[in-house]
């Protein structure tokens, strides 16, 4: 007979799957399968396959449940979310290695992505201008600027600055970032600064 885990916080049920029992890896693992595909709407931005994204995130998820130790992590919930989106990114950008794709041609600022769990739909660029307390209206980039700032995010930013940001459009604050790329808050933190102040220099330069 079927037991019925739902009484059962997850830090209790992966102290008795440690002990052997078994059923609670299913349990929580179907459990958490929204979470894994919230998480592959808002990565599917950064070029990769839906499907394969799911996979990955179930590995991920497989991996935390494996991993996670209570008197170390935060909760399950935080450290499963921090192992599925590591372990899509990771993916992510060994596909983009294997395939050499440039930036622009995986990167469109006007391509629609999920800005939060409930799959709310918005433009990237007005993602940028959003998160920097401006309407949409304050920050007027046609077309054709936008293939000019996506040449101006290849040319300006570092590797790390452009990983941040990669992660920063999915919509990841600064510390979860930190933690898939496994830096420190401060200089993830540091770096979203130092990006903004770049492309808002390119864009000035661009409309003087």
């Amino acid at each position: 007979m079927d037991k019925d885990y739902r009484q059962y916080s997850d830090e209790e049920l992966i102290v008795r799957l440690r002990d052997g029992e078994s059923g609670i890896t299913e349990y929580l693992m179907n459990k958490y399968k929204n979470l894994v595909r919230s998480k592959a709407k808002s990565m599917y931005i950064l070029g990769a396959d839906n499907d394969d994204l799911i996979q990955e995130g179930m590995i991920g998820l497989f991996k935390a449940l494996r991993d996670y130790d209570s008197g170390r992590d935060a909760s399950f919930l935080t450290f499963a979310d921090l192992c599925v989106s590591r372990q899509m990114y990771t993916a992510v950008q060994a596909s983009r290695r294997q395939k050499h794709i440039p930036l622009n041609t995986y990167i469109s600022l006007y391509g629609s992505v999920s800005t939060n769990y409930e799959g709310e739909q918005e433009e990237l660029v007005n993602v940028l201008a959003a998160r920097e307390s401006q309407s949409p209206e304050e920050v007027v980039i046609d077309r054709e600027n936008v293939v000019w700032l996506e040449k101006a995010i290849e040319q300006e930013l570092s590797n790390f600055e452009k990983q941040v940001l990669d992660l920063y459009l999915t919509g990841m604050g600064y510390q979860q970032i930190a933690k898939v790329l496994g830096r420190d808050d401060k200089s993830t933190d540091n770096a979203l600064h130092r990006i903004k102040t770049k492309l808002k220099k390119r864009l000035s330069r661009q409309h003087t």
